[in-house]
């Protein structure tokens, strides 16, 4: 069942244009009375337009409003009632309260993620990077490690793919690029400087580009050719950016594991040949 409405609007509400934020704010403090509403009923009672409704919806991802009030009905039967269940870690947390609240956020960022991924975005991603000649993933900080894991995993499946670290090495990969090839970029907030150079370098090179960042509006959304979305509510105490990394890996396995499946045969060798190949060099 689609559900996901009420977290895609608190994640809209970092970003969202004035004319809209009305409409968001009633919708919150008011969801069991929204999704019994039609539009123009719901324009009246949080002082906007049905165009600043119909523009939210479609600014979310989603299809209109009544798509919207479906997901919320399903938020709304959910255990948590579509409430946050996102754990702030506190200094005064001995290590089996923080053992659970670590634990508890993983599984929301991947659960929350999975409500607001388009499953044709992913499909439109796995068919790129499999069609791809070369890869490159382009990250900084935290998100420089999910490149490296993306990098890993695709060299070991035959598909040539860098993830390099210097931003002057990523500008010069990405103007090397061509239309076939695939150029991601990761970045939690879609507006780190260094990832969106390279990403407008490798789209002005012809390759199809792939951003991997939070949900909503922002810089490299905008700037891609496909949007992959993720969720990772991280509160003050923010260790390492530990849920967005955990969404971002998510994510880059969900396109892992669709490439693999394409050829699976040659995948499967391919694993099987790298690794063997480190065992007989690095066994002790």
């Amino acid at each position: 069942m689609l559900s996901g409405g009420l977290l895609r609007i608190r994640e809209y509400l970092q970003t969202i244009k004035p004319s809209e934020r009305s409409v968001a704010e009633y919708i919150l403090e008011h969801p069991r009375e929204v999704i019994r509403l039609s539009i123009k009923e719901l324009a009246e009672r949080s002082n906007a337009s049905p165009a600043a409704i119909i523009r939210m919806c479609k600014n979310m991802g989603l299809e209109g409003f009544p798509e919207l009030k479906i997901r919320i009905a399903a938020d709304l039967q959910s255990p948590s009632g579509g409430e946050e269940e996102y754990k702030e870690i506190r200094p005064t947390d001995d290590i089996p309260t923080l053992m659970e609240s670590v634990t508890a956020n993983h599984i929301y960022s991947l659960r929350e993620t999975l409500k607001v991924l388009d499953p044709l975005a992913v499909e439109q991603a796995v068919q790129a990077v499999f069609r791809a000649r070369r890869i490159d993933f382009f990250g900084v900080g935290a998100s420089q490690l999910i490149a490296q894991d993306a990098q890993q995993k695709f060299l070991r499946i035959n598909k040539p793919a860098t993830a390099h670290a210097d931003a002057h090495l990523q500008i010069t990969s990405a103007v090397t690029l061509t239309d076939q090839d695939v150029a991601v970029g990761i970045s939690n907030s879609g507006e780190t400087r260094q990832v969106l150079s390279a990403i407008r370098r490798a789209r002005e090179a012809g390759a199809v580009t792939i951003g991997i960042t939070k949900f909503g509006q922002n810089s490299l959304a905008g700037l891609v050719d496909i949007h992959l979305s993720t969720i990772s509510s991280e509160a003050d105490m923010r260790s390492a950016a530990t849920s967005s990394r955990i969404a971002q890996l998510a994510v880059i396995d969900m396109i892992f594991m669709g490439v693999a499946a394409q050829s699976y045969e040659s995948a499967v060798s391919s694993l099987r040949k790298t690794r063997q190949a480190v065992l007989a060099e690095f066994r002790t």
